[in-house]
């Protein structure tokens, strides 16, 4: 039998990563993101959001970016498969929870505290970015010398 497990989400994180280190060394990120599904009331025509929450759990150098950039209400979208867990209490209720664990993060939002996200994936290192005193000027006029000549004033197009 044939079985396919994949999972896209894109939303913002409900809490602050938390991030562990396993005896091993391999690290590892527990966080919650929402995601709000938008439709509109068939009987009162007003638009409603029903909001769905996930746990989700990046492992290695994905874990460590995630605690490094992203903080409670960030935007990340991510692409993983669905983990199935289950245990018992210790007054022996049943308990279980689907989490998602993530293949691969994209840091989807602006900057904060001066780092930049600018839409890098987790396992890459982020680029660096101009600084926010930088503002947008004009491109300078172009020089009288540079000024075309007249066979490259014939092109049409």
């Amino acid at each position: 039998m044939a079985s396919y497990n994949r999972v896209i989400l894109m939303g913002n994180l409900t809490r602050d990563p938390e991030l562990k280190f396993l005896p091993s060394g391999t690290s590892v990120a527990n966080f919650g993101i929402a995601m709000n599904e938008r439709y509109t009331d068939k009987q009162t025509g007003e638009q409603k959001e029903t909001p769905c929450f996930v746990d989700v759990e990046a492992w290695g150098r994905q874990a460590e970016v995630v605690n490094e950039y992203l903080t409670k209400g960030s935007p990340i979208f991510i692409e993983g498969s669905l983990k199935f867990e289950s245990w018992e209490t210790e007054d022996g209720t049943k308990r279980s929870r689907l989490r998602v664990r993530a293949f691969r993060i994209q840091l989807i939002g602006g900057r904060r505290d001066g780092d930049e996200m600018d839409g890098g994936y987790a396992d890459a290192q982020p680029a660096a970015a101009p600084t926010q005193s930088e503002s947008f000027s004009e491109p300078p006029a172009p020089d009288a010398s540079q000024a075309p000549t007249s066979t490259e004033d014939d092109i049409p197009f």
